[in-house]
């Protein structure tokens, strides 16, 4: 299949190609963007494709291309022989076809949404407004994002996500300096929020559960069931001192975590604003 492009409402243009699937924003000289973020997306699929088999092996040699290459530096800081730069990969898709666009043309505010992991691009007075809330539509407020503000990248994941997971947080959503930066965090923080020896979480290997898993035969959460509130609770901690120690290192801004209706959050309580008004986020 060819890449495929359409404009949807709102003057946004919808990206797809395999399993990559965008949503694009802009402010300013929009069809100069949209034509140069088509453009850059066209070979994005075939060159992840050229360098797949040593982006599915845990972090260690350097690739070549330059989404490629983005994906192992956000993964770096989380190598252990087993994680591998595809924890970035959304990420690093959203940020390349950002910087395509910004490069063809003067935007004063601009977003690639990849499945739910958003590079921004913001200046002057522009702002980018994203709810935090649950998968179970438990919302803690907004964030509103200035072009002030460190973040310019969005990540969730979880067991709600699209990616296997070794944790079993519902979803854990970070702000970072950088769409791939949040993606690989996120994905950490979910791993993080855990529960070892309890009777109510089913494992298996991942290559069971997905044949091409790049993780192997490390064991993930293939189910949750109902936990104790004092477990939730617990595994919770687990994740928010791990979301404490990636702040700490400077590769997130702040995070919210989620199990079971309750929640954490870390560097977000000062710029948490609860406002009615809808999220930007496609």
């Amino acid at each position: 299949m060819m890449p495929q492009a359409s404009l949807l409402s709102g003057d946004r243009l919808h990206l797809s190609h395999g399993p990559i699937d965008l949503i694009i924003g802009s402010d300013g000289a929009r069809s100069v963007a949209f034509r140069a973020a088509f453009a850059r997306f066209e070979s994005v699929l075939d060159e992840l494709a050229a360098e797949l088999p040593l982006l599915r092996q845990p972090v260690e040699r350097r690739p070549e291309g330059k989404i490629a290459r983005r994906m192992y530096r956000a993964a770096l800081p989380y190598a252990d022989g087993v994680t591998t730069p595809m924890i970035a990969v959304a990420g690093a898709v959203a940020q390349e076809i950002l910087a395509a666009m910004t490069e063809a043309t003067a935007l004063t505010r601009a977003y690639v949404n990849n499945g739910g992991d958003i590079a921004l691009h913001l200046t002057g007075a522009a702002t980018f407004r994203v709810a935090i809330a649950s998968p179970d539509n438990g919302n803690l407020g907004v964030v509103d994002i200035g072009s002030t503000d460190a973040i310019r990248g969005i990540a969730t994941s979880g067991q709600r996500g699209r990616s296997l997971s070794l944790g079993i947080a519902d979803a854990v959503t970070v702000l970072a300096r950088s769409a791939s930066m949040a993606d690989a965090a996120a994905t950490q923080l979910g791993n993080a929020v855990d529960l070892q020896d309890n009777a109510s979480i089913t494992r298996a290997p991942a290559n069971v559960v997905r044949d091409d898993s790049d993780l192997g035969s490390t064991t993930v959460v293939t189910h949750v069931g109902r936990l104790a509130q004092s477990d939730v609770a617990r595994a919770l901690c687990a994740g928010e001192t791990a979301a404490n120690a990636l702040r700490q290192a400077c590769l997130i801004d702040g995070a919210a975590l989620f199990l079971q209706g309750q929640n954490a959050v870390v560097g977000l309580p000062a710029t948490l604003k609860f406002q009615q008004k809808a999220p930007e986020h496609a």
